[in-house]
């Protein structure tokens, strides 16, 4: 086990990269099972919920080759083997094998998947969506149960816009008999970036990126390849680091569009910003002002970038609220920056800061994903040392991290926890 350790208040100045998306990465490569031939994804990030959907592909059978963010996919030997504990409990995003083995293999058996625990993320919507097409579902010893002689298509209407709902019954209805339309879908860029794949493996998808989502279809879906799209969440992140602690920070791989709400919000702190076809720069950010946030479904402010969000708050004048409509539970986060400084307190799905407040740096722990981006860019903003635990969490977002931030002239290393300090977080 590792930990980061940050020594901060370096001012930071030049090129960064975004790698690819993730939550396009985490559905793409579950989607490669419902091929018959190769498909090759380019540009993925490497990061370890990547390298867990390879191995769990290979579980059940594929070949798979991965170099250089490249992915080769040859399902063609893959069975319908069972998947009911191991590797899926690592990932939330495992759920979408269930959709992509029950449109190919008509069968499946997952765990309850894992990942970030940012309370309760049910998913009663994807069940919803395969009992429509015909399935049979049930939860047997902390695993689901999918079965169906056949899949026929239907009229699904999501009672709430859920981006992994919206994938998994795509992945299951390409394969179905007949027309399936996904009322409510949700209208995220990785949903564009699925239903691209699939086009280019031979499906029939319209209205990918609109609430009306119709899918003809198919009996055999065969290998492509795919380029995924820019991670518009490390490029958000990486936009208010560089407001944050940035003296002209370029962001290079970005699709603008796909940031609308965070450069409007950025705009309003007063943060000069540079907007190129496919980079974003960040100009050195003086005397912010104090701007409210709520998180939306897409195309509103991101939930995954409220924590790193909040931290830039505290560099503000005044009083700021965020508000968090999605995961209610997403505040953990603040006890770790209250230990740095931050003036910071939690009143029900709100975080209310006050600023402007001079970070120090301390020993904190990230307790999921976009947390862990919170506590790096405090890091760098902090005087003195920061020591942050809970790598596990950051690595499975965000790709060569300790490379990218030093290319920008962060000091920023990673060590070995001792053994007293890997006993201390067990018990913690």
């Amino acid at each position: 086990m590792e930990k980061l350790k940050i020594a901060g208040g370096r001012p930071l100045k030049g090129t960064i990269k975004v790698s690819g998306a993730k939550n396009s990465a985490v559905a793409l490569i579950p989607a490669t099972i419902l091929a018959e031939s190769p498909v090759t994804i380019e540009g993925l990030p490497e990061i370890s919920d990547v390298e867990t959907l390879k191995a769990l592909l290979e579980e059940i059978g594929g070949t798979v080759h991965f170099e250089n963010g490249e992915m080769m996919v040859d399902p063609s030997s893959m069975v319908s083997m069972p998947l009911p504990n191991g590797r899926v409990k690592k990932l939330r995003a495992s759920y979408y094998l269930m959709g992509a083995m029950l449109g190919r293999f008509k069968k499946a058996v997952i765990g309850l998947p894992g990942g970030c625990n940012l309370g309760p993320r049910p998913i009663d919507q994807h069940i919803k969506g395969f009992e429509a097409l015909g399935a049979k579902v049930t939860n047997e010893r902390g695993a689901i149960y999918l079965r169906a002689d056949e899949l026929i298509g239907a009229r699904i209407y999501l009672d709430v816009v859920s981006v992994g709902a919206t994938i998994n019954i795509m992945l299951a209805a390409v394969r179905a008999k007949g027309k399936t339309i996904i009322e409510n879908a949700a209208k995220e860029p990785e949903i564009i970036d699925v239903a691209t794949l699939l086009t280019n493996m031979g499906a029939k998808i319209k209205g990918a990126g609109t609430d009306v989502i119709r899918i003809e279809g198919v009996e055999h879906l065969s290998g492509c390849r795919h380029t995924i799209i820019p991670d518009r969440i490390e490029a958000g992140t990486f936009m208010i680091l560089g407001a944050a602690v940035g003296e002209g920070v370029l962001i290079d791989n970005v699709i603008p569009l796909h940031l609308e709400s965070l450069i409007a919000k950025l705009r309003e702190m007063g943060v000069p910003i540079e907007i190129g076809d496919e980079h974003i720069f960040i100009g050195s950010s003086k005397n912010l002002k104090a701007v409210d946030i709520k998180t939306l479904v897409y195309p509103g402010f991101p939930t995954d970038l409220q924590q790193p969000f909040t931290i830039l708050l505290t560099k503000a004048n005044g009083s700021s609220v965020v508000t968090d409509t999605i995961y209610s539970a997403r505040f953990k986060h603040i006890d770790e920056l209250r230990r740095m400084n931050a003036n910071i307190k939690v009143e029900g799905r709100s975080a209310i800061i006050e600023g402007p407040s001079t970070l120090q740096g301390a020993k904190v722990k990230a307790t999921d994903l976009r947390a862990g981006s919170a506590l790096f860019i405090a890091g760098l903003m902090a005087e003195g040392i920061t020591e942050i635990t809970g790598l596990d969490h950051i690595d499975r977002g965000y790709s060569k991290l300790v490379e990218k931030l030093t290319g920008l002239g962060a000091n920023v290393w990673r060590e070995n926890l001792s053994d007293h300090e890997i006993q201390q977080l067990k018990s913690s």
